[in-house]
This record gives C-alpha cells, structure tokens and sequence, in this order.
C-alpha cells in the first residue's frame, strides 16, 4: 500500500508530473519556507496554508541535495543539503552553533500544470535536526553553506529508549560483556519509521 495521498500517488502515475520538494527550516527567530526550485507553491502543515518560495532573504537559495540515506547499525538516517546565502554576513549566521538542533523537514509534492495548486498532501520525506554546518568558498567567489541534517531519530541515541541491538551499544550498557559480539545479522540493515521491503511496519 502506498504512503502516498490518492491524488498524489495517481499524479506520479502519469506519463509526465510535475514535482516539486519543499524544505521547512524553524531555525532560531524566522523560520525558512524554501522550494527546491524556482516559484511559489503552497500547502497545509500542521494544518496551517504556508507558502513556499524559490529563494530566501536568508538562506538563498536551495543548490543541491545528497542523496537520502538509512541507518544502519549505531546510525541514524541523515541527509545533507548545500545553499547559496545572499551574501558574507548571511553565510556566517546561517553557519553559527545556534542553528544546531534546529527542526528540519523535506516534502515530495506534485502541482497540477495548468492552476499551479498542489495534488493531494506532499509526503513527508524527511524529519530531522540541523547538525554541522560547513562554509565553502567556491572559484567564483560565492559561498555556499553545506548542512548535515540527521533524522529525529538520533535522539534515541542520547537515553536507552533508542537502545540498539548491536555490539557497541550492548558494550555501552554492559562493559565486557560479549553477548552481542558474535551473533550474526546484528549488523543488518533496520527500517526507521517505514515499512520494510516485506510490508512490516518498523
């Protein structure tokens, strides 16, 4: 079954969509409605109408996106994200240790071509925090702000809420003791908050 709204699912089912992702940054003080694209889409969260833009006063605008990974073993999924601030000042603010933490959320969304309204509710691809910061000089001239994000999930790590069976962790609560050390499959690969390839919800 898909995770997908209908009218969503049935929109990515034609031979053409047109697709959009959107970002939402609550970041200390503003919070950062951003397209990955050029335009203005809008669309309920948290069932509240938002509106969301190709470029921000702030942040830029959006330049790319790696490629969304899982977790495995001691890890959280994590994604990383590169923008283009507006300028030198707007670069450093956005690379302060006071983003850190700051609630991150990515969309995949699909717009009807000729009235510009979204189809059905964008999928929440992604739910996370802001984590490291990195300012890049580039040849041109222009600075580029990379973001590591990591996924809600990296909470778990911090309490034994979020224990994990694998060696490391077991060691954690138990130094010494070998219990997890040599049984196999610890180390396969668990599904955070999806279905796995089987239909079972993790």
């Amino acid at each position: 079954m898909s995770q997908m709204s209908p009218a969503l699912d049935a929109a990515l089912a034609q031979d053409r969509a047109t697709i959009f992702g959107a970002i939402r940054m609550d970041l200390p003080g503003r919070i950062v409605r951003l397209l990955v694209s050029s335009g203005v889409v809008k669309f309920y969260v948290d069932g509240v109408l938002e509106t969301f833009t190709g470029s921000d006063e702030l942040l830029g605008v959006f330049s790319a996106i790696d490629t969304l990974t899982d977790g495995l073993g001691d890890e959280a999924p994590a994604l990383s994200l590169t923008f283009m601030p507006a300028g030198d000042v707007a670069a450093a603010q956005l690379a302060s240790v006071e983003m850190q933490g700051s609630p991150v959320r990515l969309w995949l969304g699909a717009i009807d071509q000729m009235t510009g309204t979204v189809l059905g509710d964008p999928l929440l691809l992604f739910n996370g925090l802001l984590d490291v910061a990195t300012l890049k000089a580039g040849a041109d001239g222009k600075t580029s702000v990379d973001y590591e994000v990591t996924s809600i999930f990296e909470d778990f790590f911090l309490s034994d809420d979020g224990a994990r069976l694998s060696d490391t962790f077991h060691q954690y609560l138990w130094p010494g003791e070998l219990g997890c050390a040599f049984v196999t499959y610890v180390a396969q690969q668990i599904y955070w908050g999806t279905s796995s390839p089987d239909g079972v919800k993790r």
